[in-house]
């Protein structure tokens, strides 16, 4: 009759262990039971797990096996670790620091149980001398025997279970440890899998969280819409650009739409399937910038009540949209620039090192050249940010869009408002045209949604600024015919204009105070002007 495991003495109830491990679904239970239970049994000096995962950044250079690895790409990891000492150094062996904390797949028993899937009992290891890897170990710990399984689900090997021994196993502890490897295995898969989804439905639920801010804070401008040159032109560049992974900087003054080109870029991207996430730099206090940008761990600060995830972990393989990219202090904009330049980052509060991978689109109504000059922006930063820059045009430079838009709008809020759509005419559309829309479209979006509110009776009036209409109005030049001059009179013009600088600088071109200075020339071109018109110099 073949002899059940309990009579062994190896394992106490191997039954009980089985339904145990089906009772647990995460690794931080699952693992440490396993081994705590098999180690129960009297003549069970040492049970372990090691689980196939790639290498941390200091795995290799401290691994004992590093000479002997060819492969650094993946390596058995050890998870768990039950048993007792004999000699008392330490009395339990629970860590998993030691020097076998590590092997690589292929190199000695274990790493080849790893390798081949294929199971190893060593009945007596006194009588084979190649087997272990520490002789006194063996000898001090009076280990007799050693039983490894792999732990395969659906024909991936997981890992590895190890079990050393007192004594020699029978042929049915055999059997039921291949048994638990294999229930091991599956639990293990098992519990990645929820990992899994319930990092997804986080992940799922913060992006979701997001989307509500979104839409309670959005101003839309609807799409591109128009047909002028200066749109066209826009519309090219985003098609250009859009397929690629470039950091792109779209410059423009306020309300010209720099965040439906943003939207754009992003629906056009090989991105487009992965959110596109927006962060307003001008509205984080600053005390928040780190944790808006990076997350935070729970605790890590007063008011941090649950860990959150960040905006660039939101747009992880998606987009991240800084909109006035200019407001944020120079003393943080370091932070961001190691994060776009190494692709890593920490939440405020762990020591977790996370890997993203994030398209940077930025706007400004800033000239962010002349800030990066001037000290009050990073240059390496510009440079990182503006690899392709886009200038949207303001309205007033595309007037020719304004009845288009003005038609877009007025569907949009005859529907929201519930009330018929006023007819747009041709000296409305003028008196549109005519206007400077110093707030461009966000400005005419909403002088077009107050003339909608007001127009109970159908007909559109619009309320604008009357300085502005005063300012546009008035002819900028006298409308009198006025003299031109001549090729002779205009060099004249200019001779007796640098004679007066000549004058006012005592005959000095270079310098500060020189000629040069006074004309904004370079002292070689005016050099130059001087001969060419024979001016003689003042001494």
């Amino acid at each position: 009759m073949t002899k059940s495991l309990e009579s062994t003495g190896i394992v106490g109830d191997p039954k009980r262990l089985l339904l145990d491990l089906a009772g647990h679904h995460r690794l931080s239970d699952l693992l440490p039971l396993a081994v705590r239970r098999l180690a129960d049994g009297s003549a069970v000096a040492l049970v372990r797990i090691w689980l196939i995962q790639p290498p941390h950044s200091d795995d290799c250079a401290n691994c004992r096996f590093a000479t002997e690895c060819q492969n650094r790409e993946r390596c058995l990891h050890l998870v768990a670790s039950a048993g007792r000492s004999l000699t008392g150094t330490p009395a339990t062996w629970e860590r998993l620091d030691g020097t076998f904390r590590r092997f690589p797949v292929g190199v000695r028993k274990v790493g080849q149980i790893a390798k081949t899937g294929r199971s190893l009992e060593v009945a007596d290891v006194a009588h084979d001398h190649g087997w272990a890897a520490d002789r006194t170990w063996i000898s001090n710990e009076r280990i007799a025997s050693f039983a490894g399984h792999p732990l395969l689900h659906r024909g991936e090997v997981l890992g590895v279970l190890g079990l050393f021994a007192r004594q020699s196993p029978g042929e049915s502890c055999f059997e039921w440890l291949r048994m638990i490897a294999d229930h091991l295995a599956a639990a293990i898969a098992n519990a990645r899998a929820l990992d899994e989804i319930d990092s997804l439905k986080k992940r799922l639920e913060q992006e979701n969280e997001y989307l509500r801010e979104e839409v309670q804070q959005i101003t839309s401008f609807g799409d591109l819409i128009g047909q002028s040159p200066s749109l066209q032109a826009t519309t090219r560049q985003i098609e250009l650009v859009a397929p690629t992974d470039s950091a792109v900087l779209i410059l423009g003054e306020s309300g010209t739409g720099k965040e439906v080109v943003a939207r754009e870029l992003h629906r056009r991207s090989r991105r487009a399937d992965r959110p596109l996430i927006k962060v307003n730099c001008a509205a984080i206090p600053r005390e928040l910038y780190e944790s808006e940008f990076f997350g935070h761990a729970k605790g890590s600060f007063t008011g941090a009540l649950r860990d959150r995830a960040g905006r660039f972990e939101l747009a992880d393989r998606g987009t991240l949209f800084l909109d006035e990219i200019g407001e944020i202090p120079l003393d943080l904009q370091a932070k961001l620039l190691r994060v776009l330049q190494e692709g890593e980052l920490e939440r405020i509060g762990e020591e977790r090192t996370r890997r993203i991978d994030v398209r940077i689109i930025a706007a400004t109504n800033r000239n962010l050249r002349t800030e990066a000059e001037a000290g009050r922006f990073r240059q390496d930063l510009f440079y990182r940010l503006s690899v392709f820059p886009m200038e949207l045009p303001p309205l007033r430079k595309r007037v020719e869009d304004i009845p288009l838009l003005a038609e877009h709008y007025l569907d949009r809020f005859s529907r929201q408002l519930g009330r018929p759509r006023p007819r747009l005419t041709l000296a409305h559309v003028q008196d549109l045209q005519r206007y400077p829309w110093p707030g461009n479209v966000r400005e005419l979006q909403h002088v077009l949604e107050r003339a909608c509110i007001v127009a109970t009776d159908g007909k559109l009036q619009f309320d604008f600024p009357k300085d502005q209409l005063k300012r546009r109005e008035e002819p900028a030049e006298p409308s009198s015919p006025q003299h031109i001059l001549t090729a002779a009179e205009l060099r004249e013009l200019e001779a007796s204009n640098i004679r007066k600088a000549l004058a006012a600088s005592n005959g000095k071109i270079y310098g500060k105070n020189g000629a040069a200075s006074r004309l904004a020339m370079k002292p070689t071109t005016l050099a130059s002007r001087i001969k060419a018109l024979g001016i003689r110099l003042i001494h």
